[in-house]
């Protein structure tokens, strides 16, 4: 039984030691099991590239892709799919906060035959503050509502999969990837396996708020076309608000002859309003549209620069 194990990493040489000691670690616990590190190293501006050739050189098991620029983790993670060559693939954070102790424990329950695949769900937050918590918890519920990819509260990318699922991944070739609804999209049996939160070994993370707010915004455009419906919606309420609001207007015109409740300031507000309802809607017409001006043009997911891998899939 062979198991691949995905890390994209950027900007992560004060992590990358404290992991490659934990993973030797947790494999050499495991002597039944082949194993192979697929290290994406993601245009990182440090030491991550010379780290992870250092790696390749004392360990056979690693793998190094290392792109041409900064394609995203999305990029990473899809990389790393089409390059396994394990009977099971889990896909894992550099920065530790995703525990390769919780592997062994992983694979027991995938091996029961039950499951597809074992995701690993965070049941605290330690660390986190308390805003960007709640955005996270409100995000899940939304996608729960209006989307039909299966998330749960807390759910991380840090998951181990049989090689069907990550087949049936790597199938979904999409540009605007999402995997944490790609994940829940393509269905198998999941179990959650709860953790509480760990902070990151070193460094600092990558994503900002703005990032993680961009990130959410294309999740829920990528699965559901619920905000399409509520645009549609939107001009609907305004357009029946006009015709009963004109008809108002009319009655006074004709019962009382005057139209003084209609004052500049109301008129001025009335009309920002409705120009600001046309262009958020306009704007979530055009989010949708650009979705799919990057498909169309289909270009590749990730450009590779170097690598130590032989028989590499550029896609």
């Amino acid at each position: 039984m062979k198991i691949s194990l995905i890390i994209p990493c950027y900007n992560e040489e004060e992590s990358l030691h404290p992991l490659y000691e934990e993973l030797k670690n947790v494999t050499g616990s495991m002597p039944n099991y082949d194993f192979e590190m697929i290290f994406v190293n993601d245009g990182s501006k440090d030491k991550t590239l010379s780290i992870l050739k250092e790696f390749a050189e004392i360990d056979e098991r690693v793998t190094y892709i290392s792109f041409s620029r900064n394609f995203g983790k999305e990029a990473a993670m899809y990389a790393g799919f089409c390059n396994v060559s394990g009977d099971f693939a889990a896909v894992m954070d550099a920065d530790m906060q995703h525990p390769p102790s919780l592997i062994p424990e992983m694979v027991k329950i995938l091996e029961t035959g039950e499951y597809d695949s074992v995701a690993a769900r965070r049941t605290t937050r330690t660390g986190e503050s308390k805003i960007r918590s709640f955005f996270s918890r409100t995000f899940y519920k939304i996608m729960g509502k209006i989307s039909d990819a299966n998330m749960m509260q807390g759910a991380t990318d840090f998951r181990l999969m049989r090689r069907e699922m990550v087949d049936a991944i790597v199938a979904m070739s999409e540009s605007s990837r999402f995997s944490k609804g790609i994940f829940g999209w393509v269905g198998f049996k999941t179990y959650w396996l709860p953790y509480e939160n760990v902070e990151r070994v070193a460094g600092t993370t990558k994503w900002s708020f703005w990032k993680l707010f961009k990130y959410s915004t294309d999740g829920i455009m990528s699965f559901s076309t619920t905000p399409l419906k509520i645009a549609t919606w939107l001009g609907i309420l305004f357009v029946l608000g006009a015709l009963g609001f004109i008809g108002y207007a009319a009655v006074c015109a004709i019962m009382y002859e005057y139209f003084s409740f209609i004052g500049l300031h109301f008129t001025i507000g009335l009309i920002l309003l409705l120009s600001g309802v046309q262009l958020l809607c306009l704007g979530i017409v055009g989010e949708y549209i650009s979705k799919m001006y990057k498909e169309v043009k289909n270009r590749p997911h990730y450009i590779v620069a170097q690598t130590n891998k032989k028989d590499i899939v550029r896609r």
